[in-house]
């Protein structure tokens, strides 16, 4: 770093970010990140996921945040939906992945159910 405007400037690139995980947008995207979780790629998909809010301009529409064990760690890495009272919760996800559920259903409300847990377990 070499100078305070640099500093500001990386500042405000990673600020976009923060306010992404910490936003108020009425669709939460929770990924799993116990360490079973974490094991299984659950990291790249979090940044993934924040990345990927960020470029679509969905800022003010989604927050990306993390928790615990969810739970069901043979379908790891898992990511829930929450919009309103509805849960949906993805199960086995890749970065390739992300990219699909954020156009499709974070963007245009429509489910991609082949990664959810119904069609895992089928």
């Amino acid at each position: 770093m070499k100078s305070l405007a640099e500093l500001a400037a990386i500042r405000e690139r990673m600020q976009s970010k923060v306010n992404i995980r910490e936003g108020q947008g009425n669709m939460r995207i929770v990924v799993g990140m116990a360490t079973c979780g974490i094991s299984a790629g659950a990291r790249p998909v979090l940044n993934a996921f924040v990345e990927g809010v960020a470029k679509a301009g969905l800022t003010g529409k989604a927050t990306v945040s993390q928790t615990g064990c969810i739970g069901i760690c043979q379908y790891e890495p898992v990511v829930e939906v929450y919009s309103g009272e509805e849960k949906v919760t993805y199960v086995n996800l890749t970065t390739d992945k992300v990219e699909k559920i954020i156009e499709d259903h974070i963007k245009n409300g429509k489910v991609v159910t082949e990664y959810t847990i119904g069609a895992a377990t089928k």
